[in-house]
């Protein structure tokens, strides 16, 4: 059987303290399990130093590629830049600020032996506020419940991903990604591997409440039709209390015809309907939206640059 090779695509943006440790991690994780490898760092406009820390580590390692985008795209489009150029049997998608640990690939790595197409990690834990991992939890189970295809429990873009299932996803041609949720939807065998995430080893995290909550409306308005089921649903029974409304009020009109007529009820039937009326819009737009970026037809990402060691050719 001949030598697999896997490729490291590590999506990178204010890391640069952080890649050299992933490459002496990866490399020593790689030597450990005894594959050909390369490692490909995704610069996505990071406004640091991380494209002269890359350039350093390439002259010195040629099993190490540097890609540089002209601005930030997303982790998103890092993995789909870094998944373009690969050439390997199997893909690891990690994260560049060591919160993905590359010992883990070890595990990643045997069950694609035994014959699995997807081998993601399954946070089992985080070094992160009490408050942030239950919201975490809580929309992965919400997330779980709506989506029309059963996407992995605490599972995020760690995994190793078999070629052939790398080649379909590059076929896709969606702008506005969820990698975690289109690695599922093509199918395949998958299986996940528990692990620990810990917390960011420099720097702040890039991430915030509001950043979350647009993560997480991506997820849903990509991968579930509930928000206009729950629309449907909710204009169906503001439409039966109107008509009981009606009733009651013609009934009363009739039994006590002398009955006051305030104005408060029309104001809150009128806010009521107006704040059902204003989400069912919201709900349109996120759609919408989604549409509106995808017929754009632009580009996912632009690279500016690619950066190899002149001895890569010889590997």
């Amino acid at each position: 059987m001949k030598n697999k090779k896997i490729s490291a695509i590590i999506a990178c943006y204010k890391d640069a303290q952080a890649i050299p440790i992933m490459h002496d991690r990866l490399t020593k994780v790689f030597k450990k399990i005894g594959v050909d490898y390369e490692i490909i760092f995704v610069n996505d406009g990071s406004p640091d130093n991380t494209e002269d820390v890359l350039r350093k580590i390439v002259s010195k390692d040629s099993r190490v590629i540097g890609i540089n985008h002209s601005r930030n795209f997303s982790s998103q489009m890092a993995f789909t830049s870094g998944m373009e150029i690969a050439k390997s049997d199997a893909v690891v998608l990690l994260d560049g600020d060591l919160q993905d640990p590359p010992e883990i690939i070890e595990k990643f790595y045997r069950k694609w032996l035994e014959g699995y197409d997807v081998v993601y990690g399954v946070r089992t834990k985080r070094e992160t506020p009490l408050y942030m991992t239950i919201l975490y939890k809580l929309f992965y189970r919400v997330f779980h419940k709506m989506s029309y295809i059963k996407i992995p429990l605490d599972a995020g873009d760690f995994s190793l991903i078999d070629n052939k299932v790398v080649q379909i996803l590059k076929t896709f041609p969606e702008r506005d990604r969820f990698l975690r949720g289109l690695r599922a939807w093509v199918g395949f065998k998958q299986m996940g591997i528990p692990y620990m995430r810990p917390e960011r080893m420099f720097g702040k995290t890039t991430n915030n409440l509001l950043k979350n909550i647009n993560w997480a409306t991506k997820g849903i308005f990509s991968f579930s039709y509930v928000p206009l089921q729950i629309i449907t649903m909710v204009s169906f029974v503001v439409f039966l209390i109107a008509l009981t409304a009606i009733i009651v009020q013609i009934i009363l009109r009739i039994l006590l015809p002398n009955t006051p007529q305030g104005s408060t009820t029309i104001l809150i039937s009128v806010l009521f309907v107006g704040a059902i009326q204003l989400l069912g819009i919201s709900v349109l737009g996120e759609y919408i939206g989604k549409i509106f970026e995808e017929v754009k037809q632009r580009p996912k990402y632009i690279v500016k640059s690619i950066m190899k060691n002149s001895n890569a050719a010889k590997k």
